[in-house]
């Protein structure tokens, strides 16, 4: 037997994205946003309200970061998910996250948070708050790649959202292998 819930917002993993922009005058930005993920090859999309003050600054910006929130900084995360930048002007300091200039696009990505993706803003859509960005850098912290210099999540350890339940739930267990373990069904 099977439950029907109707029309929800709900996928899994939801992945915990923490956007960094700059204001008008260089002052650094971040909130959670819970909704988003990769579209196409080199591109994200994110959903944020038109009265965001991250949305404001990235469509004077066109710039932005999502760096993916850890178990390590859930609390700052989630802070940043329930305190405004429009009423908060020490939002950043407050979570304790140091801001960090992008080399690559006008926006600040967060020194704690290891894993980062420095964006182009594409498009905004002012009655939705659909977002999406062009990927124009991926930078890590070199304490979380491995002896390849690839990212482990054997020592990164991101959060995802459970939007039923409201929890953060860290991921990390690898369970297969992607494009391999399929293969055992393919008959020779």
């Amino acid at each position: 037997m099977r439950k029907n819930f109707g029309s929800q917002t709900w996928l899994y993993p939801m992945p915990v994205l923490i956007i960094g922009t700059y204001d008008e005058s260089a002052l650094p930005n971040v909130m959670n946003a819970a909704w988003g993920g990769i579209y196409d090859t080199g591109k994200i999309a994110v959903c944020i309200d038109p009265a965001h003050k991250t949305a404001q600054n990235m469509l004077k910006t066109g710039s932005f970061t999502v760096s993916i929130g850890d178990a390590a900084n859930l609390v700052a995360c989630d802070y940043v998910g329930i305190v405004s930048g429009n009423n908060e002007p020490d939002k950043v300091a407050k979570a304790g996250f140091t801001p960090v200039k992008s080399e690559f696009v006008n926006a600040p990505y967060f020194a704690e948070l290891p894993m980062v993706l420095e964006c182009k803003l594409l498009s905004f859509d002012e009655k939705t708050g659909s977002t999406t960005g062009e990927i124009i850098n991926i930078n890590a912290d070199e304490s979380i790649l491995d002896e390849n210099g690839k990212i482990s999540l054997a020592k990164f350890t991101p959060i995802c959202y459970d939007p039923v339940s409201h929890n953060y739930i860290a991921m990390g267990t690898a369970v297969g292998k992607a494009f391999s373990d399929g293969k055992q069904l393919i008959k020779q």
